[in-house]
C-alpha cells in the first residue's frame, strides 16, 4: 500500500496547498459527544439523509424547516401515536418531497429509533458506545436494522451526527484501488468493505487523523480536481 504521507501530499497539491487541503477536512468529530444527541435529533438526522439521498441536497435543506412541522419536529414517540391517515396525509403536503417511500421510512425508523433507545439508554449512546474501528459492522446494523439506511446514506448519517465516519464514494474507493488496496470500482461486498475498514484503520494508527479526515484526503487526491470554493459549497458545514 502507498504511504499515507504521499497521498496527503498529492492532495494538497492539488487543491494549492497544505494550508487549503486542511482547510476542507472539517471539525473533528467526537463519537463520545453523539451520547448527548437526543431522538429526535437522531431521527431528523436520518430523515435529512434519507430524503437527501438521489436528490439536490440544497432543495432538502431549503425546505427542512417544512419537514420539521410536518413531522412534528421528528419526536419518534408522538409519530408512533399518529394514526395511518396521519402518513397518508403528508403524501400531498407541499411542506416536504412527496415520496411516499420516504415518508414510510421515517415512521418505519421512528420505531427504530425508539426501539434501539430503550435498549442502550439513548440512540445516541449506542452510537457513541459502537467500536470506532467498526464503522462496517455499525453500517451493516443499520442497513440490516433501519430503513432505507444502507450504503452512503447510512455513512453519511454517521457523519453528519459527528461520528468519525468514512464515506465510500467513488473518488475515495478509486483512491485506495490507487493506492494499492485490491477492491471493487464499486467497492459494496463484505469481502470488500472489510478490506477497506482495515486499511483504514491501519492509518488511522499510522497518522493519528480521524477516519473523516483520512475519507476527505483520499477523496481529494484524485478524479475531477473541484476547487475549494466548490467543495465548501457543497459540504456546508457538515
Amino acid at each position: 500500500m502507498a504511504d499515507f504521507k504521499k497521498i496527503r501530499a498529492r492532495a494538497a497539491n492539488r487543491k494549492g496547498s497544505e494550508a487549503e487541503l486542511a482547510s476542507l477536512l472539517g471539525p473533528l468529530p467526537d463519537n463520545a459527544a453523539v451520547a448527548d444527541i437526543t431522538d429526535d435529533r437522531i431521527l431528523s438526522t436520518m430523515a435529512e439523509r434519507v430524503f437527501a439521498a438521489g436528490f439536490v441536497w440544497r432543495v432538502i435543506e431549503q425546505k427542512w424547516p417544512g419537514f420539521e412541522e410536518a413531522f412534528l419536529r421528528f419526536e419518534p414517540k408522538r409519530l408512533l401515536f399518529q394514526p395511518d391517515d396521519f402518513w397518508h396525509d403528508l403524501a400531498s403536503d407541499q411542506r416536504i418531497v412527496r415520496n411516499p417511500q420516504k415518508i414510510k421510512s421515517v415512521r418505519d425508523n421512528a420505531a427504530f429509533v425508539e426501539q434501539v433507545s430503550k435498549e442502550h439508554h439513548g440512540f445516541g449512546q449506542f452510537l457513541a458506545d459502537w467500536p470506532a474501528d467498526d464503522q462496517v459492522g455499525l453500517m451493516a446494523y443499520l442497513g440490516k436494522h433501519g430503513s432505507r439506511l444502507g450504503g452512503n446514506t447510512g455513512q453519511y448519517f454517521l457523519r453528519w451526527l459527528g461520528w468519525d465516519a468514512f464515506v465510500i464514494s467513488a473518488d475515495m474507493a478509486a483512491a485506495l484501488r490507487d493506492a494499492g488496496l485490491d477492491i471493487a470500482e464499486n467497492p459494496t461486498s463484505k469481502r470488500d468493505l472489510d478490506k477497506i475498514q482495515l486499511q483504514i484503520n491501519r492509518w488511522v494508527a499510522d497518522t493519528g487523523l480521524p477516519r473523516r479526515h483520512i475519507s476527505r484526503i483520499l477523496a481529494m487526491s484524485i478524479g475531477e480536481n473541484h476547487s475549494p470554493q466548490s467543495l465548501r459549497e457543497y459540504m456546508g458545514d457538515d
